[in-house]
């Protein structure tokens, strides 16, 4: 047994086939454990909290909490023990924790009880385990069976030798001087698994400017400057978005159980070429921006000079450019005015074509 801040109780619980439930034959078993070889007035029905049928075999993971109930039809003194996959037992009641053991008829107790300050939670082995509750209409005296070993105990001991078979015996031995109808037994069954072992890990994007988007896979995050937990672990690629800033792409390596950091700094921001000089001839002021200006040797992409015409065009309008960012084929841009969002894109064609496409988008309230 071990203690938290309150007082956790760990019962040992597991992974195996699922056993059945024992018939009213007596007899000791692997199933039965001890049963009354009697049908007597008086009855016990144990359960675990996933299990309100008492007919299934539930899992639990180690560290998981769980609780057990008995309920009586007559009133009676109840006795739970927890028997663990490597035979070992342990006495869940009587205990120095949850109060005394006695069962009103016809009602339910839960072990531990709401309001209690102590829980029950799962610990190793993994394997099948039961819980074998024996209702008695008188107390029990369980000397030969277990034992508070010290004074700051809060759990018995049990001391019986060989696992379930030993106490079965030391059971039997118990009750065998009472009479038949007095006392009778129930057994719950249920597994425990390994905890899954961590298969998520995080990523943390740092930008030194505002307003960055992180898009993971192909899928939008969020915010950057941000750390997004229960990623799948893997390789995938990245983009980082910032308005007025061409994007950063890059592949990151998520791993299982710890966080990947990147850091983003984005350099000079995009900006919108100034307009040239007109030459008074539409038709020429058109071919010019289209193709660039000469500057020595080096010619402006034409791609990049029919965006900064339009997104000219469309600031002329009234709308204010948000964000700009090349692509793989040319450059996209979103404006915005009131209600109205703009979105831009100019691609790079066939046959030294330049396509341009803007989108609208308004909103409107009722």
């Amino acid at each position: 047994m071990k203690k938290n801040s309150t007082v956790t109780a760990l019962l040992a619980l597991g992974t195996a086939a699922t056993l059945s439930v024992a018939g009213a034959q007596a007899r000791i078993s692997a199933q039965s454990i001890i049963v009354n070889p009697t049908q007597p007035d008086l009855s016990v029905s144990v359960r675990v909290d996933k299990d309100a049928s008492g007919s299934q075999n539930p899992a639990y993971r180690v560290g998981e909490n769980i609780t057990v109930s008995a309920s009586v039809n007559r009133d009676a003194y109840v006795y739970l023990f927890n028997v663990n996959p490597d035979g070992t037992v342990d006495q869940i009641l009587p205990n120095r924790l949850s109060g005394e053991n006695f069962v009103k008829a016809n009602t339910t107790k839960s072990f531990p009880a709401p309001g209690d300050n102590f829980t029950y939670s799962v610990d190793g082995p993994v394997g099948q385990n039961k819980v074998l509750a024996l209702a008695s209409l008188t107390p029990l005296n369980l000397d030969q069976v277990s034992s508070f070993r010290t004074a700051q105990d809060q759990f018995a001991t049990v001391s019986t030798q060989g696992g379930q078979a030993g106490l079965a015996q030391a059971l039997s031995i118990v009750v065998n001087p009472l009479p038949q109808n007095s006392w009778v037994s129930d057994t719950a069954f249920y597994t425990v698994a390994a905890q899954n072992p961590v298969s998520t890990g995080s990523l943390f994007v740092g930008t030194n400017v505002n307003n960055a988007t992180v898009i993971l896979n192909g899928q939008r995050l969020g915010g950057a400057n941000v750390t997004y937990s229960n990623l799948r672990t893997g390789t995938f690629p990245v983009r980082v978005q910032a308005p007025g800033y061409s994007d950063f792409t890059t592949t990151v390596a998520i791993r299982a159980g710890s966080t990947t950091n990147l850091n983003v700094e984005f350099a000079q921001p995009l900006s919108v070429a100034p307009a040239p000089v007109s030459t008074g001839n539409g038709v020429l002021d058109f071919i010019g921006n289209l193709l660039g200006a000469i500057a020595g040797n080096t010619l402006q992409d034409p791609a990049r000079s029919a965006y900064d015409q339009k997104v000219r065009e469309l600031q002329a309008d009234g709308y204010a450019l948000q964000q700009s960012r090349t692509t793989g084929t040319g450059y996209s841009g979103t404006l915005v005015r009131g209600s109205s969002t703009v979105t831009l894109t100019v691609d790079r064609g066939a046959n030294r074509t330049v396509r341009v496409n803007v989108s609208e988008t308004t909103t409107y309230r009722y």
